[in-house]
């Protein structure tokens, strides 16, 4: 497919949430199949993880969407923390396969800096989430 016409078999997103070195970005692309994301922020974004979340039904009530979730993180990385948190949480709400690449970084973080950004990213994936409900029917 060409111009216009692949363009409507998907759909892209930006989100920002946080403020100085708190800040995060979103980036998505929605298809039918699944949700592909960049997460970064921060003062270094980089990659230092990825993560696929599939959704499944939940072992405990069938009727809920829960998820498993693979996890690759590189070396001394903790990027995976976010990653994880934004791919599962999107992936129970849409209950579509999740990708998500993340770098955060903020140089010497303190226990606070870290939450400040793992709030801000599950505030940049709660965006996506109502922006998808908005624009898409998900079953």
């Amino acid at each position: 497919m060409q111009g216009e016409d692949f363009r409507k078999m998907f759909k892209t997103y930006q989100f920002q949430a946080g403020t100085g070195k708190h800040t995060v970005y979103l980036m998505a692309t929605a298809t039918e199949s699944g949700i592909m994301i960049h997460l970064i922020g921060g003062e270094v974004p980089h990659l230092g993880a990825v993560v696929l979340s599939l959704p499944r039904p939940s072992r405990s009530n069938p009727e809920r969407t829960s998820c498993t979730t693979s996890v690759l993180p590189l070396a001394a990385h903790k990027d995976e923390l976010a990653a994880k948190m934004v791919a599962e949480t999107i992936t129970r709400q849409i209950s579509k396969p999740v990708t998500v690449a993340a770098g955060l970084h903020i140089k010497n973080a303190t226990q606070k800096d870290i939450i400040t950004l793992m709030q801000n990213s599950r505030n940049a994936a709660l965006q996506l989430i109502d922006a998808m409900q908005k624009d898409f029917s998900f079953s």
